[in-house]
């Protein structure tokens, strides 16, 4: 595959992106690390990922870790972390049946993958500027209450599949040679299947009881929407990797459209938090006036509208 790469456009879209995202982005607490459990994180993220089973075990070690971190069963990257264990625990059980074409690749990407999130968690932890920005817009919020896990959870989809996903299908391909889309493609699309299928009860899950009524209101549209979401943004990681295939042997422009991948992933993780706090703004609102209404009323004339 030859691929036209054009630095200057690259080094531009990644500054812009960049400027454009810190324009989006609120006053955030500084720090970075897991304390107080830096020693537990450090560790889990040394261990390594030999096979799907081994990256169930670390996710749960994760979760029991995260859980464990103010805010008490709120921490915003356990959210994520459980969603992550959901789709990582019906992939294994799908190695297990018999509708994989390629069982090594689908273990292997998922190991892949997996050592992404890992390393993504290290870094953090270690207070190290090469934390991706996909993921510090996750890990910054870790303990913010402004933000629901519903966004938490969306915010750790994003930068695992927009950032993470076409690193991992590269590293894939170059233990197992060249991608065959025909063979492979479509145990890559299996997993669509899975989110398809887990998308509602998983959403359900992390949602407010104002994002469960706008939920209900519009039916099974949102489960729609989110399937279509997922498989673009799927595609559009597996375009990536391609094109990073195709300069995986230049380190300077690989660099280049790493940096940029990157950036443009935190990018839509901050847009995502624009549309969760305009929901959460608008909660407080509705709260106000329904209290308003309430006191009014007086206690014998209240209804739940």
């Amino acid at each position: 595959m030859t691929a036209a790469f054009d630095r200057g456009a690259v080094q531009q879209s990644a500054a812009v992106l960049r400027d454009e995202r810190l324009q989006l982005t609120p006053a955030v607490p500084p720090g970075r690390g897991w304390a107080p459990a830096h020693l537990e994180v450090a560790d889990l993220c040394a261990a390594q990922c030999a096979d799907i089973g081994t990256v169930l075990k670390h996710l749960t070690t994760a979760q029991q870790i995260f859980d464990g971190l103010p805010p008490p069963a709120a921490h915003r990257v356990a959210a994520f972390n459980s969603l992550y264990y959901t789709i990582t625990d019906r992939v294994s059980q799908s190695l297990q049946g018999g509708g994989v074409r390629d069982p090594d690749f689908l273990e292997l990407l998922d190991v892949e993958f997996a050592k992404r999130y890992f390393d993504a968690l290290r870094l953090w932890g270690d207070d190290d500027p090469a934390t991706p920005d996909a993921w510090e817009v996750l890990f910054r919020r870790a303990q913010d209450p402004d933000v629901s896990k519903l966004a938490a959870a969306m915010l750790g989809v994003n930068a695992h599949i927009n950032h993470d996903l076409a690193l991992a299908l590269v590293a894939t391909w170059q233990q197992l040679g060249p991608p065959d889309p025909d063979e492979i493609h479509p145990d890559y699309l299996l997993i669509n299947k899975i989110f398809f299928e887990e998308i509602p009860g998983l959403r359900r899950r992390y949602s407010t009881p104002l994002q469960l009524r706008i939920d209900a209101l519009v039916g099974n549209l949102d489960d729609w929407s989110q399937r279509v979401l997922v498989s673009v943004t799927r595609a559009h990681a597996w375009e990536q990797a391609e094109r990073l295939w195709a300069v995986r042997h230049d380190e300077d422009d690989l660099d280049r459209a790493l940096l940029v991948m990157d950036r443009a992933s935190a990018y839509v993780g901050e847009l995502l938090l624009l549309g969760d706090d305009l929901v959460n703004r608008g909660g407080r609102v509705l709260r106000g006036v329904r209290g308003v209404l309430r006191r009014e009323n007086g206690p014998e004339d209240v209804t739940d509208r």
